[in-house]
């Protein structure tokens, strides 16, 4: 089998309701670079990569496309290392392994359906045939109810079946925030999970200062406390505080972790597989993390195909740690709403009452819309 084609779709879809977090743009729009590669024997593979879009087009059109048509599906880590070592001098992270990380999943979902196994099967096996999802959300949007809004949004989701909650945090008033979650974890009870999101606005002393006193009311983890480069900071971080801190959906790369990994620099990492350097780097990711009893709980965020093989690399994750009650690696769900992740697909992945199947089809498990891609083409 050989890669006859490799293309790019740019979607973009309409926020109804637009949002912020600590990051402070508003989310007026969602956009995501689809990858389809076509082969000569017929089969289709999708990925997906992280970030602007349009750049990602770029890259994989004027630096990858030309390379990987002509090679066999099946060398997915041999075209891997070669594409990164075409662009090693100019980008090692950011945008060009997202690109990467978009022609890596579509590799994979072409090698699925070529031997009609879900890429699960591929990579290990299924640890599990359900992921346990959490709620991405609470974001900032009536700058008026703040606190009133996250406690009614979050009562909502435990009404839905969630049992384990994300709120964004980040305000700019650190007491603004601990009130805002406080009042959450109040109106959810101690029995759901709540983990907080910084999106990285924090100072070490800042993050140091609200973290402590966030730590009686008991949650899941501090999400990107600060800065993604300084993981120096987060070392203080880490040690300083008694509640898990998560990171790395920022970090490209086996290189790009190690160094976080072996420092255990965070207690969880959060690579994210159409960003991080697509399923081939976050396997061995996940294995660097579980050799220093680091957990693996992956982030998500764009469409149907990221999801999808987020959840097919989650379903192929051991517990963390082994145990008799295992705590099995979680599922983000994010609760805004995302026409290119619910619709994309002919039969979309959905959660109910908090719980995601994973799909047991070939590849992906998906069977993509065209003419829902069509819709929301705009380049």
């Amino acid at each position: 089998m050989k890669v006859t084609d490799v293309i790019c779709h740019v979607l973009q879809s309409k926020v109804e309701q637009p949002f912020t977090s600590a990051r402070g743009w508003l989310y007026t729009t969602r956009a995501s670079c689809i990858v389809e590669i076509t082969t000569d024997e017929g089969i289709t593979g999708w990925g997906e990569c992280y970030g602007p879009a349009v750049v990602n087009k770029a890259i994989i059109e004027t630096q990858y496309r030309s390379r990987v048509i002509g090679r066999d599906p099946f060398d997915v880590e041999v075209v891997w290392e070669d594409l990164y070592n075409r662009i090693k001098d100019y980008g090692l992270t950011g945008m060009t392994i997202a690109a990467l990380s978009g022609i890596d999943i579509a590799l994979w979902d072409i090698i699925g359906r070529a031997v009609n196994k879900p890429i699960h099967k591929l990579i290990g096996g299924a640890h599990r045939t359900e992921i346990t999802a959490y709620a991405t959300g609470l974001y900032f949007i009536d700058m008026d109810r703040l606190v009133e809004e996250a406690v009614e949004e979050a009562q909502k989701y435990v009404a839905q079946g969630f049992t384990a909650i994300k709120m964004k945090i980040g305000l700019g008033d650190p007491r603004l925030d601990l009130k805002r979650v406080a009042a959450v974890r109040e109106a959810i009870g101690p029995d759901v999970k709540l983990a907080v999101d910084a999106n990285h606005c924090f100072t070490v002393p800042q993050a140091i200062r609200l973290g402590r006193a966030m730590e009686p009311l008991d949650l899941l983890w501090f999400e990107e406390p600060i800065s993604p480069e300084d993981h120096d900071g987060y070392v203080e971080v880490t040690r300083a505080l008694d509640m898990a801190v998560a990171g790395g959906e920022n970090d490209f790369t086996r290189w790009g972790f190690r160094d976080v990994i072996a420092r255990k620099a965070m207690d969880i990492v959060q690579p994210d597989v159409c960003a991080a350097g697509g399923i081939s780097e976050c396997r061995k990711i996940a294995a660097m993390a579980s050799a220093h009893g680091v957990e693996c709980v992956p982030h998500a965020w764009g469409s149907a195909i990221g999801l999808a093989a987020t959840v097919q690399f989650l379903a192929a994750l051991p517990d963390t740690p082994p145990a008799f009650r295992p705590m099995p690696p979680m599922l983000e769900f994010e609760q805004t709403p995302n026409p290119l992740r619910d619709h994309l697909a002919r039969e979309p992945i959905v959660q109910t009452r908090g719980i995601v199947r994973v799909p047991d089809g070939p590849g992906l498990g998906i069977e993509v819309d065209r003419a829902v891609l069509a819709q929301y083409k705009v380049a």
